[in-house]
């Protein structure tokens, strides 16, 4: 699907994939983006369906397993769960950056990470939306209030784009902050973290307890949840840290 490209050295460039988390879509990357593909970075930004950690993570697979050539992999918040289940023993997937995000152990949920440690203000802000599934299931999506989207989410985006952001959200359907890890491709894949320290929606000692237990290289930033947004340089400087690093 995605060919790479080669510098002087011979050594291929890798593909960054990356995968939105909850409340968000792929237009959360735009500025990232921009960024990696001035540097020469071929990118794919996935849409996440949000609907269950399982469905979630062999729908990145699939789109895993069509790309030539090496991958860095980045998620934003609930997007690490979801890469970290799709990557585990892909063979192109040379490295994984966790943006504002979670790296669970098998048998861990997002939610029960999410509120582990003090400072989480998402769950009070959300709204739940009864939905039903093909199966004839009705399940609890998930939005957040959109007078709560800016402050908890996006505390420091611009107003007016932090409110469009809120519109445009995508929801989350709750069984899969719920779902349990069954893999955890940190294990073995080499990985990176931003810890955002002014987030709350994933509190900073939440990510600094997953980073250190998975030995991830650990870079801190004063910054909402919405870091993809409101500091894109650091999100694509971390990113190319991690291509570099693994280069081969």
């Amino acid at each position: 699907m995605t060919d790479t490209t080669l510098d002087s050295t011979g050594t291929s460039t890798p593909t960054v994939v990356l995968v939105h988390g909850a409340f968000a879509d792929s237009s959360s990357w735009n500025d990232v983006i921009a960024r990696l593909r001035q540097d020469g970075y071929p990118v794919l930004a996935v849409a996440n369906p949000l609907r269950s950690l399982d469905g979630d993570a062999r729908f990145l697979r699939d789109v895993l397993d069509s790309i030539d050539g090496p991958i860095v992999l980045a998620g934003h918040s609930y997007g690490g769960t979801v890469m970290s289940e799709a990557a585990d023993g892909h063979p192109g997937v040379r490295a994984l950056v966790y943006v504002a995000s979670f790296l669970l152990e098998e048998g861990e949920s997002t939610g029960e990470l999410a509120g582990r440690y003090p400072g989480n203000e998402l769950g009070g802000a959300l709204r739940p939306v009864p939905v039903r599934t093909p199966d004839g299931r009705t399940v609890d999506d998930l939005y957040i209030q959109l007078d709560k989207f800016g402050p908890v989410f996006a505390g420091d985006v611009p107003a007016d784009v932090a409110s469009v952001m809120a519109v445009t959200q995508r929801p989350i359907i709750g069984e899969a902050l719920a779902d349990k890890a069954t893999k955890a491709a940190w294990k073995t894949i080499p990985s990176w973290t931003l810890v955002t320290l002014a987030d709350l929606a994933v509190p900073a000692e939440a990510q600094r307890f997953m980073a250190s237990r998975a030995s991830s290289h650990a870079v801190e930033v004063d910054a909402s949840h919405a870091v993809t947004v409101s500091q894109p340089g650091v999100v694509a400087e971390l990113i190319e840290e991690a291509a570099r690093a693994t280069a081969r």
